[in-house]
């Protein structure tokens, strides 16, 4: 007897009847995500193949909506992902430390915070009081007093407003400010959201990724959901650069005695499990969060968790020399 073919499984062998190797989907929740690429193809094929794999992914079980993203080779700067499968994992602190690092090595880094409904870089940037301004309506970056441009959806509405748009309003936004005037910048580092939604497809379809940085905590529900995001990028075509490990372990500040609530080594045997490079950890430390809250990213300081994140970004760094 022969085990049942899996949800996924069907739609990808639906998909490859009108695809070829173009289209790869998922299934959750009975939506079906596809991206298609349509690298090499005329602007006028995109619609009918579009159509083909929309009409072929509803016609498989258990498929209820499909959302299909259209994605191409074709890059104008090295863009980074940083993402994770859930929130609360640090992904923004990583964000915003890494472009910094990465300035700090000699590259002209911008930085995106595409976080649409919970944009926190502004704070962590030290920027929080500034606006972009626009020309001809392109918006201008906001400058930060760390050599990293910044454009943020928390310098477009105010503070205390509820950011509660449908998916075509975040991809505008989104749009908004990765065709924003980037300059010299030859590198973009884009602040996820958590998961993998609209943000994360309009992203694929219209700006492809060089590559993706995916950060987890050592938990194993972390681990599920980073999973899922590795997985988006994957069938998208995303190369994965590798898995952080944040909040990897707690030093008493009056004992000196190591603890870890969280676990510890969950996202390096992850990487290891499947096959990818393991970026390094990042500790728990009270002094990354006063002076993240404070505006002064701890990749400025001199700390430990300061040589944790510029070890990353030389990991990062030297990816993109070698694939960039």
């Amino acid at each position: 007897m022969t085990d049942p073919i899996s949800p996924d499984a069907a739609l990808n062998a639906a998909l490859s009847l009108v695809a070829g190797t173009r289209a790869t989907g998922r299934i959750e929740d009975a939506r079906a995500s596809v991206i298609v690429d349509v690298s090499g193809l005329d602007e006028a094929d995109h619609a009918p193949l579009e159509d083909a794999v929309r009409r072929a992914a509803t016609l498989v079980a258990g498929v209820e909506t499909v959302r299909v993203a259209l994605t191409s080779q074709r890059q104008r700067r090295v863009t980074i992902a940083v993402g994770s499968g859930k929130g609360g994992v640090g992904k923004s602190t990583v964000s915003a430390n890494l472009a910094i690092a990465l300035h700090q090595a000699g590259r002209r880094v911008g930085l995106v915070d595409a976080d649409i409904y919970g944009p926190s870089q502004p704070r962590l940037m030290g920027v929080a009081d500034l606006k972009p301004t626009a020309h001809n309506k392109v918006l201008n970056p906001v400058q930060t007093p760390f050599g990293v441009p910044l454009l943020s959806m928390g310098m477009l509405v105010t503070a205390d407003q509820a950011i509660a748009w449908r998916g075509p309003m975040a991809a505008g936004a989104l749009t908004q400010m990765m065709d924003a005037n980037w300059g010299a910048a030859d590198t973009l580092v884009m602040d996820l959201p958590p998961g993998t939604g609209d943000v994360q497809l309009t992203m694929i379809q219209k700006y492809r990724p060089t590559g993706a940085v995916i950060v987890s905590t050592p938990q194993d529900l972390a681990l599920i959901d980073a999973r899922r995001a590795i997985d988006l990028f994957v069938k998208a075509g995303v190369p994965i650069i590798g898995l952080i490990e944040n909040m990897a372990g707690y030093v008493c500040p009056s004992c000196g005695e190591v603890s870890d609530p969280f676990g510890t080594g969950g996202a390096e045997a992850a990487a290891k499990e499947l096959g990818l490079p393991f970026l390094g950890r990042i500790p728990l430390d009270m002094r990354v969060r006063v002076a993240s809250d404070a505006g002064q990213p701890p990749v400025t300081g001199n700390g430990p968790e300061a040589v944790a994140f510029k070890q990353i970004a030389g990991h990062v760094a030297g990816w993109i020399e070698g694939h960039a």
